[in-house]
This record gives C-alpha cells, sequence and structure tokens, in this order.
C-alpha cells in the first residue's frame, strides 16, 4: 500500500505556471471560483454563497494536505501570486495506487493551454513522485471541454453510469475516465 508525505509541501513549477498551496489569502478567488456559474456548471456541488464558505473549502484542501489523504495545487501564472484555479488528487485509494483528478479554472483562462500545462504536472507528480499506477476522473458527459482535455493526455473512458447521481433533484449520468502509469 502506497504512504503519502506531503510534508514539505511540493510547489511544482512549469514553463508558464507556479502551483502551490492554497491559502487562506486565495479566499476571494476560491469564493470566486466555487461560485461562479461558469466554473461550477458541471461541478455538481453546492456553490459557495459566502466568504465563510470559502475559508471551510481551502480548510478541507488544507486538512487533506496535513492528513495526507488529498493534496490540491493552486495554479497561479510564474511570477505572479492570484489564484486562477485549483487541480489536484482527491479520493485517493493507496491500497490500489489509484487517485481521482479534479480541476476548477477562472473563465478569462480557460482556452490557453493552462489546464493541460498544469494537469501534465500533477501526473508527473502523481505517477512520478507518488508512484501511483492510475489516475480517474468522473466527468459530466455534458463537459466536452473537459473531457478534450484529459483525452489529449491519454485518458480513457472506462466506465458510463446512467442517472447514478441524484443532484438538485435530477438524475445525472457520470463518465469515468482513466489514464495508467506510464511505463517505466
Amino acid at each position: 500500500m502506497l504512504q503519502f508525505n506531503f510534508t514539505p509541501y511540493p510547489v511544482l513549477r512549469t514553463e508558464r505556471l507556479c502551483l502551490r498551496a492554497v491559502t487562506l489569502s486565495d479566499v476571494h478567488e476560491v469564493l470566486f471560483l466555487r461560485s461562479d456559474e461558469e466554473v461550477m456548471r458541471y461541478i455538481d456541488r453546492p456553490r459557495a454563497t459566502t466568504v465563510t464558505e470559502a475559508e471551510t473549502f481551502i480548510g478541507l484542501i488544507s486538512r487533506g494536505i496535513a492528513d495526507d489523504t488529498d493534496i490540491t495545487w493552486g495554479i497561479t501564472i510564474a511570477g505572479e501570486d492570484v489564484l486562477i484555479g485549483y487541480l489536484g488528487f482527491w479520493r485517493m485509494k493507496p491500497e490500489h495506487h489509484r487517485a481521482e483528478v479534479g480541476y476548477a479554472l477562472h473563465p478569462s483562462w480557460q482556452g490557453k493551454g493552462i489546464a493541460g500545462e498544469a494537469l501534465r504536472a500533477i501526473l508527473d507528480y502523481g505517477f512520478n513522485v507518488m508512484k501511483l499506477h492510475s489516475v480517474e476522473a468522473n466527468v459530466n458527459p455534458g463537459n466536452l471541454a473537459s473531457i478534450k482535455l484529459l483525452e489529449r493526455h491519454g485518458f480513457v473512458r472506462e466506465a458510463y453510469f446512467r442517472e447514478d447521481f441524484l443532484w438538485n433533484g435530477q438524475f445525472l449520468d457520470s463518465a469515468i475516465y482513466c489514464l495508467l502509469t506510464p511505463h517505466r
């Protein structure tokens, strides 16, 4: 079984990005991301409506890191410290060397390759440092942009569940995508 240790926190850098811890200083950016209709359109979770709710979400992220049960990175442009999104691994199954990936990105940064660049960085970390064997993504089938992002990075659909999730009184479908570790 895998054991994770996120201390010290792993800051990841790419050509354009710095992926760093999400902190309480990011509360207003988190509130925007967790309340914006465009960002949350396919994230079937309650929208944040207050700073306190955004602080609670940041607290959940921080506890997951402290407990080594999940990890989320804040996405920033290198040289700037304004949070424009977040992504990470959660619902980790260390006994199966598997984790689920999730992400959100500010609408003004979508379509610019930011999500793909950040995803490549954490997949590299997940496979090479965390020693994951597989990464899954649970996607609303209507979220074509997310599906295309995953497929561009080698994810394949491995399951489709019809009306398996009840949200706001409506049963929704789920598509499960997976990426296996590259051969070493």
